[in-house]
């Protein structure tokens, strides 16, 4: 009876709600990962400026923060993609020690990233040293929560709604923190702690203005610009503990209910392997790492934007969160837009952006920044949601290519979050040295004009050329709509 029950392709009502999960599971689910998107939202947008305007390192030196940061944390996701393949199971589980080991870790070198210590000439080690660990450890955590996905059920409709709710309460994590950070340390950076500019005519490059700071070069940590981000790091890091212990009591992690006994683990080189030559995940990672890297981008340049671009310097953290309504408000939206429509067919939401960024740059109007920013709102939740909807389904293709494997699951997603951590990193840190070399000054009211188009240039025509680009590799993605119930099918009979 069991034989027959195994090789029926549809399951019976018993075992259908053995895989059915409750709202309150995927809720706990769904928190479990907002804190990293909490702290990773407040780094994205506003630790470009901090060590420029607080921490008074030149720019090409935050460009090799943030590149060095992004590329440990990519390089970190293969190591903990295979560490995790080899881990035995435990009494809770395989991939909830990892993650519930590393998260005081990384509540601890967050907020360490944010200190400003005392001495100034090895400012910037201090800073590479816990921005690439904050990186590494955020790594350590999100490998295993991402592919806890695929341990929570393996039914595709229940996994692309469990996977809708952690879109949704990361958005609304990304809220969080960008609103946290914004209105703590909105004070930071008004308009009258910066230098006011010598007249127009002043040409000689030795004048006083061009070098001085808009902040005063604080002696010690306890200036109002590094207290204020101080404050603000402590409540963010704190968010940690919270997270972690509602997904330790609210989440069941199942023993890789995909396999059969007889099933044995693929060798974590071999798996690599695997994956690199497998079409689909080929195209989707191809394609979201573009994507991915202009979303980096508008996030890390807005700000800088709104201050020396925009003549928005007040109202960038009311625009932030104008962005990040909107996407937490469009995950639901869109959720069942892909499942009515398909999910190739909701990646033209992403496009939403690029032509009101370019009018944003073009025309820079408080009224229109508004809109701007609800409509890239729009397009950023699409752009979180999809790929973390679509993965699921390429490991599925795979697993019925290689039916008497197991253990790939953790090659996929760590290697995935390898690229796109990686093209960000590279994104970010050619971003950085641009403003160094168009010969950006921190504490100016008014950066010269290089620096203004080169900001507009990253706001706009790179975010929309990625994104075409991205879009445009998304055509030749080969899972549709009808061949992921055919998989659906198949792996019921193997199952």
């Amino acid at each position: 009876m069991a034989g027959a029950a195994r090789d029926a392709p549809e399951r019976p009502e018993a075992e259908e709600e053995e895989y059915r999960l409750s709202v309150c599971r995927k809720l706990c689910y769904a928190i479990g990962g907002a804190p990293n998107q909490v702290a990773g939202s407040a780094a994205a947008f506003f630790l470009q400026i901090y060590l420029l305007d607080i921490a008074h390192i030149t720019p090409f030196q935050a460009s090799l923060v943030l590149f060095i940061g992004k590329a440990s944390g990519a390089v970190t996701d293969p190591v903990a993609g295979f560490f995790i393949s080899k881990s035995k199971w435990t009494k809770i589980g395989r991939l909830m020690p990892w993650m519930l080991a590393c998260t005081p870790f990384t509540a601890v070198s967050y907020l360490l990233m944010w200190y400003l210590p005392p001495f100034v000439s090895g400012r910037v080690v201090w800073y590479l040293i816990f921005y690439c660990l904050f990186q590494a450890l955020t790594t350590l955590f999100q490998v295993p929560y991402t592919a806890l996905t695929m341990f929570l059920s393996t039914d595709q409709k229940e996994r692309d709604s469990a996977t809708a709710y952690r879109m949704t309460m990361e958005v609304l994590g990304t809220l969080i923190g960008a609103a946290l950070q914004g209105q703590i340390v909105a004070s930071a950076h008004h308009s009258h702690n910066c230098t006011t500019n010598p007249p127009l005519n002043t040409t000689s490059p030795t004048d006083s203005w061009h070098d001085s700071p808009s902040y005063p070069e604080p002696s010690d940590s306890l200036s109002h610009q590094a207290k204020v981000y101080m404050i603000a790091a402590g409540v963010i890091g704190g968010v940690y503990l919270l997270g972690i212990t509602i997904l330790f009591f609210g989440v069941k992690e199942k023993d890789d209910p995909y396999a059969l006994n007889s099933d044995r683990a693929i060798p974590f080189c071999k798996g690599l392997r695997l994956t690199m030559k497998h079409g689909p995940y080929l195209k989707l990672t191809a394609s979201f790492l573009l994507i991915s890297t202009a979303v980096q981008l508008e996030q890390s340049n807005f700000v800088l934007f709104c201050t020396h671009a925009a003549n928005l310097r007040n109202h960038f953290q009311y625009l932030v969160v104008t962005i990040l309504v909107s996407a937490a408000a469009s995950i639901p939206f869109w959720q069942k837009f892909l499942q009515r429509f398909g999910k190739k067919c909701a990646a033209c939401g992403i496009s939403w952006m690029i032509p009101f960024a370019v009018m944003l740059v073009t025309i820079p109007n408080l009224i229109l920044a508004y809109f701007v920013a609800f409509v890239s709102g729009l397009s950023i939740a699409a752009s979180l949601l999809l790929p973390w909807s679509m993965l699921p389904d390429v490991v599925d293709n795979f697993r019925l290519q290689n039916p008497h494997g197991k253990g790939q699951e953790t090659i996929f997603y760590s290697s995935y979050v390898f690229f796109t951590k990686m093209s960000a990193g590279i994104g970010l840190g050619i971003s950085a040295a641009s403003l160094e070399f168009t010969g950006y000054k921190p504490g100016l009211c008014r950066q010269s004009n290089d620096v203004i188009l080169t900001l507009k240039i990253l706001i706009g025509a790179v975010p929309a050329v990625l994104i075409l680009g991205g879009l445009f590799i998304l055509l030749f993605y080969p899972i549709t709509e009808e061949s992921r119930r055919e998989t659906k099918l198949a792996l019921e009979v193997l199952r």
